[in-house]
């Protein structure tokens, strides 16, 4: 384990979600405390739950979430352990159904998506939702009519800031003609790089960015690697590498690793206490952004 594991989320730095709500760039995503498949409960409820209470005192103060985590497990988990939730803001998210484990369908119409809203804001014991998401775009309903589902949400006071997820730049800008986007939360890590774009805009427009499976590494976790001499000379572990090239790679980036064990979720932590130097940066970028390629290249 990294000599890193006493630092506290705070040494990520702080973002301004909205322009107002402020959080530790390094956060939560509480899909993992949910059963095999991201369906009913959890094999260990007590580590999960005993996880998510860890999460204040290691200064973690963004928790990510959805209605379909479980469905509603995730939810009710979280209000367990740490309502009232004092100064952690829980961001949840609805847009797709579920029917079974790993299983998972886009429903953007209005109604549901109100219906939903509320319904997760009684689960987790809020007058108002901080940061609520469009999990997903469903192809099958005019956009516009999604994105006046959440404008209304906000102008019923049901959510305070919305933000969108696995979007490109044109969909964020066509979501911003109805409604103000604050965050946008796609796949992204140091080998899975079809976001840039999308990075980039949200850095410019001051969103911000979630990246979700944001310790993923593929074939540069491989002994030998530069990944592997970054870690030894900074006396930490490839994730906590990768992560840390995560939260160096822009001031937006929110990024919410997930986990349902206590021991885990010290060791993410532990990264934001991780210094990379330039050129240890420089160097992960390239050997990153060679391996998305080579993959891109691969499926073609």
């Amino acid at each position: 384990m990294s000599e890193t594991t006493h630092v506290n989320a705070a040494h990520s730095g702080t973002f301004q979600i909205g322009g107002d709500l402020s959080v530790n760039r390094l956060g939560f995503g509480a899909m993992r405390v949910t059963g095999e498949g991201i369906w009913g409960d959890p094999a260990d409820r007590e580590g999960a739950l005993a996880t998510l209470r860890r999460l204040p005192e290691l200064g973690v103060n963004l928790i990510d979430t959805a209605d379909s985590y479980g469905p509603a497990v995730s939810e009710e988990l979280i209000r367990e352990a740490l309502h009232p939730y004092d100064s952690v803001v829980i961001a949840t998210k609805a847009g797709l159904t579920r029917t079974g484990p790993d299983v998972w369908v886009p429903c953007g119409r209005p109604e549901y998506l109100i219906q939903q809203a509320h319904l997760s804001r009684r689960r987790l014991g809020v007058d108002r939702i901080d940061l609520w998401q469009l999990h997903r775009i469903d192809p099958q309903v005019p956009r516009d009519e999604q994105f006046g589902a959440v404008r209304d949400l906000m102008e019923q006071g049901v959510i305070r800031h919305a933000g969108l997820s696995e979007v490109g730049v044109e969909e964020i800008e066509a979501a911003r003609r109805v409604f103000p986007v604050a965050t946008v939360q796609n796949l992204y890590n140091l080998v899975h790089r079809k976001s840039e774009e999308v990075l980039e805009y949200c850095e410019r427009e001051g969103i911000g960015f979630l990246p979700w499976y944001p310790l993923a590494a593929g074939s540069l976790a491989q002994p030998g690697g530069v990944l592997a001499e970054v870690a030894a000379r900074t006396r930490a572990m490839p994730s906590q590498v990768a992560l840390a090239w995560v939260l160096r790679r822009s001031p937006v980036m929110l990024p919410i690793p997930g986990t349902g064990k206590v021991k885990h979720l010290e060791e993410n932590v532990a990264a934001a206490g991780v210094q990379l130097s330039d050129d240890d940066f420089r160097a992960l970028d390239g050997v990153g952004r060679q391996e998305w390629e080579r993959q891109q290249a691969a499926r073609r």
